[in-house]
């Protein structure tokens, strides 16, 4: 039955009037331009740092993050948001790191730019791991946990619900373009924040305040630091093992970089990921303590609290009334469309890019957009097939997500960070990095779908937790690379022109001095805030 009353349904309707109000305009400023592949794929890199910053928060912000955050909040306290945190901190190394390279280099796709680095095999190899990947850790996840918002909280069947969202999510990204994914992210961000707002302060309230939480649930709930020996999220896992997951996503991921392709310049790029990286600090307090609140309400007896995964849904069934029910529906609905809006596009960016272009290199901007926009229509259909197998690796949706990246991230991010920071590493020692960070990976993977038949050795390659295996994944990635690159020949010195920072070109970064001043003293702020968070939470 559904929960919702006719005026929720009808702030639903306005919102889905305003996303499309803007997706039509935006759509309209597209075709108003070239209406090349540069200007449907990259926004005709003009968008300004407050656009890119909200589009790379809200796009990330997707309903798994909504539902699984507090899920897992509910489950085992606040560690859990420890990702969150640490993004704060990977993002500034996306913008005085990576940003550089990536704009002077004038690339579309990250696979590209490891083209330009290494070799046409490492192109191909991340093109497909991604594309494979954005099925599997992006989309479904996404569709899934909607469901969970359509069938608690609406009253609409789950494969109902999910194909409405995502037909209509895919309608405006494929006319659109990242022009509009921007432009609705932006808006999207709002609404998520919004009624993010208000279910904390609510639940807040109808324990009696933080202090009132704090003593139902006890210190060690409300503490980001675990022991080593903790199954999920030991305190080595977190300081080590995320951050290599974090270079992937936040600093190598079509996703995700797509965002900072399409600034003005490298100025406005970098000031984009530091806004994002303030925004980053707000799910700790916006999605992972409605999940604690909802323990502590359920330990009290205010509610019932069946499974972690419905913690939110069940704090807005409960708590609260109608208009503002609909409001917080609303920002979850944002949340799933901003997601898959911009896997949407971005996937479509690779599969035009670097697969239909590199095999149709005469290809005509026009057929390059079709191309681009039919692939949008395909992906619906296998990421809700990919949806029944996701329990089969874990009950709890957020940790699904990163446990999966932790198999195949940790190559990926060597070959990006060591790549940049020393010229000697080549081709042949990407290749054998990627190769040998995929076997055991996927190895891995195959392995904890069957850790029950295993023991010895293998139960431990199965059961070790992914934060540590990410560590030990990226070590071995990264001697492979290093060793096989030191066997063999150096990369020629026209290659790695523009491309590190010891053949960085002076005076090629469009970057302003009196920019980068104020921005250094914004990433300062950065810092301090994910400290202060680190001291007070532990």
């Amino acid at each position: 039955m559904s929960l919702l009353a006719t005026l929720d349904w009808a702030i639903i309707g306005a919102y889905f009037v305003l996303v499309f109000g803007v997706a039509i305009w935006a759509t309209m400023r597209e075709r108003a331009n070239k209406g090349d592949s540069a200007d449907y794929f990259l926004a005709g890199r003009d968008a300004g740092w407050f656009l890119v910053g909200g589009s790379l928060f809200a796009s990330n912000i997707g309903s798994e993050h909504l539902v699984g955050l507090a899920g897992t909040g509910a489950a085992s306290g606040v560690a859990v948001a420890q990702f969150e945190i640490l993004a704060s901190l990977i993002l500034l190394v996306l913008g005085w790191v990576f940003v550089p390279f990536y704009l002077s280099s004038g690339v579309f796709t990250m696979p590209e730019f490891l083209e330009r680095r290494y070799s046409s095999g490492a192109r191909w190899y991340l093109a497909v791991i991604s594309i494979i990947g954005y099925v599997l850790t992006k989309i479904s996840v996404t569709i899934a946990a909607g469901g969970i918002v359509f069938e608690a909280i609406m009253g609409i069947d789950f494969w109902t619900g999910a194909l409405v969202v995502v037909v209509l999510t895919g309608i405006y990204t494929i006319i659109g373009g990242l022009r509009a994914v921007l432009y609705t992210d932006l808006l999207q961000m709002f609404v998520l924040i919004g009624g993010a707002i208000s279910v904390t302060l609510l639940g807040l309230n109808a324990l009696g305040g933080w202090g009132a939480m704090e003593a139902e649930v006890g210190p060690a709930f409300l503490d980001l630091w675990k022991p080593a020996t903790d199954p999920d999220f030991p305190w080595t896992g977190i300081l080590f093992g995320a951050p290599i997951l974090g270079v992937w996503y936040w600093c190598t991921d079509q996703f995700i970089v797509q965002r900072v392709l399409s600034a003005k310049n490298e100025d406005h790029a970098r000031r984009g990921t530091i806004f994002a990286g303030y925004l980053k600090i707000l799910p700790l307090f916006l999605f992972v303590i409605p999940g604690v609140i909802a323990y502590a309400l359920s330990q009290q007896g205010q509610l019932d609290l069946a499974a972690p995964d419905e913690a939110l849904p069940t704090l807005i069934a409960t708590l609260l009334p109608v208009g503002l029910r609909g409001v917080v529906v609303a920002g979850l609905l944002a949340a799933l469309m901003s997601s898959l809006s911009s896997v949407f596009n971005s996937t479509s960016t690779l599969v035009t890019w670097d697969v239909y272009r590199r095999l149709n290199p005469n290809a005509t901007e026009r057929q390059l957009v079709v191309v681009g926009q039919a692939t949008t229509a395909i992906l619906v259909g296998v990421g809700l097939l990919w949806i029944p197998l996701m329990g089969l690796v874990s009950e709890q949706l957020y940790q699904y997500l990163q446990s999966v990246q932790a198999y195949i991230s940790p190559p990926i991010a060597a070959v990006f960070l060591i790549g940049i920071t020393w010229r000697r590493v080549n081709s042949q020692g990407a290749i054998a990095s990627l190769i040998t960070g995929f076997v055991l990976g996927m190895g891995r993977l195959v392995a904890e779908l069957n850790k029950e038949s295993l023991d010895g050795l293998l139960f431990w390659y199965a059961d070790v937790n992914f934060l540590h295996f990410a560590v030990l994944l990226f070590v071995v990635c990264t001697g492979v690379l290093i060793g096989v690159s030191l066997l063999t020949p150096p990369p020629s010195e026209e290659r790695l022109k523009d491309l590190t920072f010891a053949t960085l070109t002076p005076g090629a970064r469009d970057s302003d001095a009196g920019w980068r001043r104020r921005d250094l003293i914004w990433t300062v702020g950065v810092v301090l805030a994910v400290g202060t968070l680190w001291i007070w939470f532990s």
